[in-house]
């Protein structure tokens, strides 16, 4: 069977634009790669996961104890949910999406994690606005909050998430922690001072990680940025 050298596996229209999934062949390396677009925007690719791992990888390290409880803000691909499930002290992972959609690409099997994902038993699924959820009471707290939605504290997807990266936003987040617990933001810009600053008013001993990879595409290296912090006892 030929596999086409592109494919469009699914198209909605959403309240933030135009959503695509699609699959293609990238001829340089001769692998599929599996993109997510919205709008004129490429959100993520599964060229380029190296930094999403990370995210879970060095939130999780920084938690303590055992039978954590983590919650994913932002499903996308499904990588940084599936590297938390890799930590076998996770005993539940709940993964919040603004977008049903995206949701039901994992459901379907549409993707190259998504069997994984829906397929543990400490998974599950939520279709809410994650910021407006940090924005309420927390009706139980978590161990680590791993975040990966918008492109950087300073470049968001839409507008209402820009309060969650106010020092106030912080404090609300750091209520949906246990004493403890670990907040970890994916970026893909460079360390911001000024947002560093801000996560040192509200927790402990944040950390900006630059994580490095190979760029297939510009045969360079790129970087992305993770933040780790911890929540005082």
């Amino acid at each position: 069977m030929i596999t086409p050298r592109f494919e469009e596996l699914d198209w909605q229209q959403t309240p933030m634009g135009e959503l695509m999934l699609r699959r293609r062949v990238e001829p340089t390396l001769g692998v599929d790669v599996y993109e997510v677009k919205l709008g004129d925007e490429f959100l993520m690719s599964s060229l380029f996961t190296v930094a999403e791992v990370a995210l879970a990888d060095l939130g999780l390290a920084a938690a303590t104890g055992d039978k954590l409880d983590v919650v994913v803000g932002g499903l996308g691909l499904g990588y940084t949910a599936v590297a938390a499930l890799a930590d076998p002290r996770v005993a539940s992972l709940n993964v919040i999406d603004a977008l049903p959609t995206v949701i039901d690409w994992h459901e379907r099997g549409l993707l190259p994690v998504s069997a994984v994902l829906t397929g543990d038993l400490r998974t599950t699924l939520t279709h809410a606005d994650f910021f407006a959820v940090m924005r309420g009471e927390p009706a139980r707290r978590y161990d680590a909050i791993l975040l990966d939605v918008d492109h950087s504290p300073r470049h968001q997807l839409d507008p209402s998430h820009a309060d969650l990266y106010t020092v106030d936003g912080l404090r609300r987040v750091r209520g949906h922690l246990s004493d403890g617990g670990v907040f970890a933001l994916w970026s893909d810009d460079p360390t911001d001072d000024e947002f560093m600053t801000r996560l040192g008013e509200v927790f402990e001993n944040p950390v900006a990680h630059t994580v490095d990879f190979d760029n297939a595409l510009t045969r360079g290296v790129s970087s992305n940025t993770v933040y780790v912090a911890t929540a005082a006892a």
